[in-house]
């Protein structure tokens, strides 16, 4: 991460712009996922702020639709209420950028529904027992300092991703870069920029990633405990060029939801992770 700011963008009066850290592995003019799911989650964040219910609701439900490839350019996020009940609240949010003739453009929209925490009731409900776990101390000790991903498959964990070109099953232990530069980050911006990391983990093949995921679909039961996030792949079907991903999410603690990404088959532009790589994970159509 030498010689790049360490955000994905940087505050502007007119918005946010994109540092190089933001760039996706597609173009050197498109935006990757994570980047983009970051800075919606602030947006709506300040939301619940402005609504002055940030301390009792939960964000359990977060869906991104990445329609449009969210350029290297400013950006702005703008959000809505829905509803606002005592147990509820729903925010849809767009992210807006310029396009070449200087219109303004949405590239990706969201909705989240934050839910108001309680106790849980007194029944018995069945629940899985082969959780996931993060990387082993001496692999991954903890920090809240960015850092290479953590991966395992079919080899041990490690941050060689060529290692991970296979066809186990693949599990990722990620630490969140800021979203703003200068900005503290926030456990969920932390999940769900790394929510993104799901099209990676669940369509990662033999050959790479031969699939580009148009959205992020996010299940929470609370936010991460820290700035560390593992995303493990739980299934992957494909039929006539479509795949649905699922991962199970967790942190140090448990496991805290799961995420989906829907994909199209990109196999003549495929990631190939055992050649050189630059930038960042890929996403969006």
């Amino acid at each position: 991460m030498s010689g790049m700011e360490l955000a994905f963008f940087r505050r502007t009066d007119d918005g946010f712009e994109p540092t190089q850290m933001a760039c996706s592995m597609w173009s050197q003019d498109q935006m990757h996922g994570v980047a983009a799911s970051g800075l919606i989650s602030r947006g709506l964040e300040d939301q619940v702020e402005e609504l002055g219910r940030a301390a009792e609701l939960v964000p359990a439900r977060y869906h991104v639709d990445l329609f449009r490839p969210p350029r290297m350019r400013l950006t702005t996020i703008q959000t809505s209420l829905v509803r606002n009940g005592p147990r509820i609240a729903l925010l849809d949010a767009e992210m807006v950028q310029a396009d070449d003739d200087g219109e303004e453009r949405v590239v990706a929209r969201a909705t989240c529904t934050y839910l108001r925490t309680g106790d849980n009731p007194a029944g018995e409900v069945w629940s899985s027992s082969g959780r996931a776990a993060p990387p082993p101390l001496e692999v991954a000790p903890p920090t809240s300092e960015p850092h290479v991903p953590y991966f395992s498959s079919e080899s041990p964990w490690s941050d060689d991703f060529g290692r991970h070109q296979n066809g186990g099953r693949h599990i990722t232990w990620q630490v969140a870069v800021p979203t703003v530069a200068g900005e503290p980050m926030t456990p969920f911006q932390t999940v769900a920029s790394i929510a993104d990391a799901t099209s990676m983990v669940t369509n990662w093949g033999t050959n790479g990633v031969e699939w580009i995921n148009t959205d992020i679909s996010l299940a929470l039961a609370r936010r991460p405990a820290g700035m560390e996030v593992g995303l493990a792949t739980i299934d992957h079907v494909a039929h006539d060029g479509i795949s649905v991903g699922t991962a199970e999410v967790f942190d140090r603690e448990g496991t805290i939801g799961t995420a989906t990404v829907t994909a199209l088959a990109n196999a003549k532009r495929a990631v190939d992770f055992t050649a050189p790589v630059v930038g960042g994970p890929a996403t969006s159509v």
